[in-house]
């Protein structure tokens, strides 16, 4: 990859939490790192020389950058974890230990235990982590140890052992930490109950945890126990902060394949996550240019068959948006709504949704002038021109209740705005509120102008309006002899209609269309510029009756007051010894005495 392809891709990088993997030539990961802001950080590789000669090196075999964007600065170091294990990059620091987060795992043996480990053993036993805050953990625990009365022995406790009567109590039953299960003292049922408790807290269902902490401290507070009031107070903000549920982690989903896919008119993109044992090890994106208009369902069964056989997958789970028109023996599709799997799907849906972007971008930055060209194309078959758009302009009416009748023209150049060459109307012609005589006088204002003035005009007008409007504006084309000459058409609101002059018959684009979202910014565009002028106008009329309309004020002594007190509103709220600092005694009694009559 040239060095100009590789700017391209770092410009094109979002500015957010996520990770980045640099490859070489055979397109070999050779490096993992996580950021807050991947742009600034890649960035920072090429921006300046690096003072380790390996960094140097390294910087010199890049040759691609491919990124995962995540939520959180946490989420960002497990996955960064997960995949430099998998990927064993070169230029990576290994953790030859295994034991790289702590988990809270509830034991699975009678009476079960509750404690922190770094080792995961396929022995029934349930896990909830990884935490990337050992503090956190630590937290919870002593939460838990204060909540409940729960054994933290290692003893077997089989029905056998505690019948023939081997254990003693210890000290932890003396103090009332433990129940002494051990010596038949707590049934296993009771004890089981706390253990259904402790698993719905480490699930994150903790209000009534909170609550719990809020009581108890309000209770050392009230006894002027202050120390003991601010430890909780510590704890309860922790936990306020936790969350239980990483979207890069969980241990209940176990294995399972996740898919995304965003399209356009010409390419589809398929995010691939693989998760095992609760982890995103694997995240692909692949290109697929359509060639007969292929709709998702029909791309998606491909990309899933070819990415499953690619990376080995045999998962009996698969996680989608929507369920696809195929199926796979001994798999289930699934579409989660609420959950981890539904985090899962998010985070696919994110990466694909940015992957998508980074590549039109890249596309546009690379070659502008052919993507212009293939824009304006795909504007010129959608809309039936006999000219490509270079220049379009987009009209709006606006008033309320017939005051203030403005009209906005805003012009769009090469499919962007070109701001300079807006234009806004005051209606003249017209009284009250008559949108038609109000676009056509406004239509024809604009093209005897520049007829007169010897201007280019468009290749495509655009009415914010349906059939009505759009017949008035065709009035004023046919004064100025221009039908023919210059394409029209109107968009109605409601469903996004498109009408064309003399056809009863809308037409109707795709929402995902080029085509529709230009329009749509064209017709939006033309309603912002327009209602702000109306704002403008009426701002000054309000301004005008109100303060011009006050006898024996003139006009440097109104500049004064609403240079000063910004609005007529809090002119109205000030007394005689408020005003008469800026305009004197005199004045500011005749201001009063007019509000306040």
């Amino acid at each position: 990859m040239n060095n100009i392809n590789l700017k391209n891709i770092i410009n094109t990088l979002p500015e957010t939490h996520g990770i980045y993997q640099f490859s070489d030539k055979n397109e070999t990961i050779i490096y993992i790192g996580k950021a807050k802001n991947l742009k600034k950080r890649v960035s920072s590789y090429f921006n300046k020389t690096q003072e380790n000669i390996k960094t140097r090196i390294l910087v010199r075999k890049i040759e691609n950058i491919t990124h995962i964007i995540v939520k959180t600065e946490s989420d960002a170091l497990l996955l960064e974890n997960n995949l430099i294990k998998k990927h064993q990059p070169r230029y990576n620091v290994m953790l030859k230990d295994d034991k790289t987060y702590p988990w809270i795992c509830i034991k699975n043996e009678p009476f079960p235990r509750v404690f922190q480990t770094r080792n995961i053993l396929k022995d029934g036993s349930t896990y909830f982590g990884p935490y990337t805050s050992v503090m956190m953990v630590r937290t919870i625990l002593d939460l838990i140890k204060k909540l409940f009365q729960i054994r933290n022995c290692k003893l077997n406790l089989s029905p056998e052992n505690i019948k023939l009567g081997k254990y003693k109590v210890c000290l932890e039953y003396h103090i009332k930490n433990c129940l002494a299960p051990c010596i038949n003292k707590q049934t296993e049922d009771d004890y089981n109950n706390t253990i259904t408790q402790i698993t719905d807290i480490l699930k994150g269902n903790i209000s009534n945890v909170q609550k719990y902490l809020k009581d108890l401290m309000q209770e050392y507070a009230s006894n002027l126990n202050f120390e003991k009031a601010q430890t909780i107070k510590e704890k309860l903000t922790i936990l306020e902060k936790y969350q239980s549920k990483s979207t890069i982690v969980s241990p209940t989903i176990k294995d399972v394949d996740v898919f995304a896919i965003s399209d356009d008119e010409t390419f589809a993109f398929i995010n691939y996550l693989k998760v095992v044992n609760g982890s995103v090890i694997q995240a692909h994106t692949v290109e697929i240019k359509k060639k007969l208009d292929e709709t998702k369902d029909e791309l998606l069964p491909r990309a899933i068959i070819e990415i499953r056989e690619k990376f080995f997958s045999t998962t009996k789970e698969i996680i989608v948006q929507f369920i696809p028109s195929f199926s796979i023996e001994d798999v289930q599709f699934i579409v989660p709504k609420i959950g981890d799997k539904k985090k899962l799907l998010d985070l696919s849906i994110r990466n694909v949704l940015s992957y998508h972007k980074e590549i039109k971008t890249r596309q546009e930055n690379l070659n502008p002038e052919k993507n212009l060209i293939r824009k304006l194309e795909v504007i010129k078959s959608d809309l039936r021109l006999f000219n490509l758009p270079y220049h379009i302009e987009g009209f709006d009416n606006s008033n309320i209740s017939g005051t203030n009748p403005v009209a906005a023209c805003v012009v769009f150049k090469n499919a962007k705005p070109s701001k300079n060459d807006y234009r806004h109307f005051k209606i003249k012609t017209v009284e009250g509120p008559n949108d038609f005589a109000s676009m056509e006088e406004i239509i024809y204002r604009r093209y005897k102008r520049l007829l007169d003035e010897n201007q280019s005009l468009p290749q495509l007008i655009v009415i914010d309006g349906g059939k009505g409007q759009l017949n008035a504006a065709l009035n004023s084309i046919d004064k100025l002899n221009l039908r023919g000459k210059i394409a029209i058409i109107g968009i109605a609101k409601k469903l996004e209609e498109i009408y064309y002059p003399n056809d009863s018959t809308p037409l109707y684009l795709s929402k995902t269309s080029e085509t529709l979202k230009l329009i749509q910014h064209i017709r939006d565009e033309a309603h912002r510029f327009g209602i702000t002028f109306h704002r403008n106008l009426r701002s000054k009329d309000f301004i005008k009756t109100e303060l011009q309309n006050i006898k024996g004020l003139g006009s440097k002594t109104i500049q004064k007051l609403l240079t000063e007190f910004k609005s007529v509103t809090k002119i109205k709220t000030l007394s005689i010894s408020e005003l008469e600092p800026l305009i004197g005694k005199q004045k500011a009694e005749i201001v009063f005495k007019y509000f306040n009559t």
